[in-house]
């Protein structure tokens, strides 16, 4: 069986990232980089030993898929001219940096069988791997995202800060509690601020579900310090989790007693994990002619940018 051939577009901190674990895969074959930045296309290219392209035309002609890792207000053209020439994507979350623009990519992916992959990497947190097998019916969800404002870049913004804290890091809180409270958001409450940026910088989101679980969502990219945890309130247990750190802690009923465990987990490299997956699948419809019905990574990531764009909105009404 021949290996899937890959790229690479834009190869900033996390397209690099990228580039080294296709590198290093031995499911897939690097074939090489397009950035919009000669230099840095030839930098990374020449890291990890492959072809820095000279356009992105060039490199999707020589390919079967590709990640795509540019700034958020350029996903949707770059997305959009990828699929139109047959090649299956994972794009960066958030999917597009708006809804009618997500749509129309979903859209497209879906009529025309091809692979929509988002890169929400929690998902393949170890932790969300428990988490969702000890989640049946959460009550109350709290979360709590902070990280340092992103280093300055050439004639480009910090990374991220093109968009609002809510679709650069709670959008990833907001995709794990929507697959794990499973009903239609009833009403949503937030409240953000711009600290160093043009959008929001601290945001704080209430969000009220049918079934009437609750979620307090916390993002922050102006902190001290970096903090990725999760706590799930269900009328058995009590589950505290880290992301960061990998580890937490599960609180439960016995009989007539309290009892407490340390969450057991199998750590791995989340992104390794969510490569693969898009590679397998890749290989899977390449095959098959068709897509895997277990592939719907786009529509969860608009079903969160819906959620975030509103979120985004409201916050603006307020300010």
């Amino acid at each position: 069986m021949n290996k899937i051939k890959v790229g690479v577009a834009g190869v900033g901190s996390l397209g690099r990232h990228h580039t080294r674990l296709y590198r290093e895969s031995k499911l897939c074959k690097l074939v090489g980089l397009y950035d919009i930045n000669p230099e840095q296309s030839q930098k990374i290219a020449s890291e990890f030993l492959t072809t820095a392209y000279s356009s992105l035309d060039e490199l999707a002609d020589n390919v079967d898929c590709l990640s795509v890792a540019v700034p958020t207000h350029l996903h949707y053209q770059t997305v959009l001219c990828l699929l139109k020439k047959g090649k299956h994507i994972l794009v960066e979350k958030p999917l597009t940096s708006t809804v009618d623009e997500g749509e129309e990519l979903v859209s497209y992916a879906k009529n025309n069988n091809l692979i929509l992959h988002v890169g929400h990497v929690e998902r393949y947190n170890p932790i969300i791997n428990y988490l969702q097998k000890k989640v049946n019916d959460p009550r109350f969800i709290e979360s709590h995202r902070l990280a340092p404002y992103p280093p300055p870049r050439s004639e480009l913004l910090p990374r991220g800060t093109e968009v609002s804290v809510v679709l650069d890091l709670m959008i990833h809180d907001i995709d794990i509690i929507l697959n794990l409270v499973d009903s239609p958001v009833a009403a949503i409450d937030a409240v953000g601020i711009p600290i160093l940026s043009e959008s929001e910088d601290i945001a704080n989101v209430r969000i009220n579900f049918k079934n009437g679980c609750v979620a307090n969502l916390t993002a922050s990219r102006v902190s001290q310090e970096y903090m990725r945890k999760i706590r799930v309130f269900q009328s058995d247990a009590y589950l505290s989790l880290d992301y960061q750190e990998k580890k937490g802690e599960l609180v439960y009923k016995n009989k007539q007693s309290i009892k407490r465990e340390d969450v057991p987990i199998e750590d791995h490299n989340a992104l390794e994990k969510e490569l693969e997956f898009f590679i397998t699948s890749c290989q899977y419809t390449i095959n098959n002619g068709s897509v895997h019905d277990k592939n719907i990574s786009a529509q969860h990531a608009l079903n969160a940018l819906e959620i975030g764009d509103k979120i985004v909105t409201l916050i603006k009404n307020k300010n």
